[in-house]
């Protein structure tokens, strides 16, 4: 295999495109030689096409439109068509991001054609072992010649691992990256105005298959903020996954009481406008826990667990569950609080992470980096 790129860097769903944004920029800038693929794991529009215009992504290089399927069935299709494209590009290193399923297909086919592996947002941990995405996370992990975590409790679940030290690298949230890149210009989409909102609103997202494929699961966590989005208006982007399990449903029609606002998945910059001007959002995400610990902004996690403890710790997040009671219970208590600013941005979440990246990834492959400041 001829190496033609420096880089092999995978994107596949939704939340890889702002994690990618930055390190790809960071690395063409540093001069490290760069291939984009998009697996095609999210292909709707709404949940693809549009972080590519929005977050300045160059078109992939390569597309494997995979598509949806079950876990096992997207995995494999993925491996397949992954490993062609690898012999095509022949890279020094492939970059992997996040936990989906892309993220294992990738650095599973790259480690067995002896490519090294690159995992951005390495160590994260929730200790569910029925979670697909912790699964997908620690088989990445242990497969990785570098990886790039986000916080020091990342750091010390590898270590616990039996991950060798040198391996590990601090390196920030290439996810705040994105988000401090633009959150000034999202703001002027003044997306809550759009929707009509003036007097303060709530977000709420859900698409893991542990909450919105269980009906009873589901619907519980909807009876817990209906009562809340009788006090303050709560905006419902949804996901295609979700939407088609509602269909039909109780839960659905818990829905069509006042204060639910349901819309299409939306657009990076009018979610995170939304975001940035909410009262509480409310969520199964990951990544939005992130961005509202630095946007300061009230999070509950629709979830028994988080993998990303230090937006408890340092941040604005607090773990609710599913029980209906202890949601609504939650969300009243935060509605009270007062945004007064004091909420502390956990270390190196400063914007630079995918430069921190691209610098060590220019001295693992002995590139002379170009000054990326």
């Amino acid at each position: 295999m001829t190496a033609v790129s420096d880089l092999l860097i995978v994107v596949g769903a939704r939340p890889n495109f702002m994690k990618a944004a930055s390190v790809v920029d960071a690395a063409r800038r540093a001069g490290l030689g760069c291939t984009l693929l998009h697996t095609g794991q999210h292909y709707d529009a709404d949940l693809s096409r549009v972080f590519f215009d929005e977050l300045g992504l160059p078109e992939p290089d390569i597309s494997l439109g995979v598509g949806s399927a079950s876990h096992t069935v997207q995995t494999a299709r993925v491996m397949l068509a992954f490993e062609e494209a690898l012999r095509v590009v022949g890279p020094r290193v492939v970059v992997v991001i996040g936990d989906v399923n892309s993220t294992l297909a990738c650095a599973l086919v790259a480690a067995k054609e002896r490519v090294p592996v690159a995992h951005v947002e390495a160590g994260l941990r929730c200790y569910d072992p029925g979670m697909a995405e912790e699964i997908n996370r620690r088989l990445v992990d242990h497969i990785s010649t570098y990886l790039f975590t986000t916080s020091r409790d990342a750091d010390l679940n590898l270590r616990r691992e039996n991950v060798p030290e040198e391996s590990i690298h601090l390196v920030g949230n290439t996810m705040i990256d994105t988000l401090l890149r633009f959150r000034s210009v999202a703001a002027q989409r003044r997306t809550a105005e759009a929707f009509g909102l003036r007097d303060g609103h709530c977000v709420l997202t859900l698409h893991r298959p542990e909450t919105v494929d269980d009906p009873e699961r589901l619907h519980d966590v909807l009876a817990g903020i209906a009562p809340v989005a009788r006090v303050a208006p709560v905006v419902f982007p949804m996901h295609p996954r979700t939407r088609a399990r509602l269909e039909g449903t109780a839960a659905e029609r818990l829905l069509a009481g006042s204060g639910f606002v349901c819309t299409p998945p939306l657009g990076y910059l009018d979610f995170v406008s939304l975001v940035d001007e909410a009262r509480l959002v409310l969520t199964d995400s990951g990544g939005i826990q992130e961005e509202t610990t630095v946007l300061g902004v009230p999070c509950l996690t629709l979830r028994p667990s988080t993998e990303r403890p230090i937006t408890v710790t340092d941040g604005t997040n607090r773990v609710v569950g599913t029980d209906p009671t202890a949601i609504a219970y939650a969300a009243f208590e935060a509605l009270e609080e007062t945004r007064d600013g004091s909420h502390r941005i956990p270390e190196l979440w400063d914007g630079h992470a995918g430069e921190r990246i691209a610098q060590h990834l220019c001295a693992a492959l002995d590139v002379a980096a170009v000054a990326v400041a």
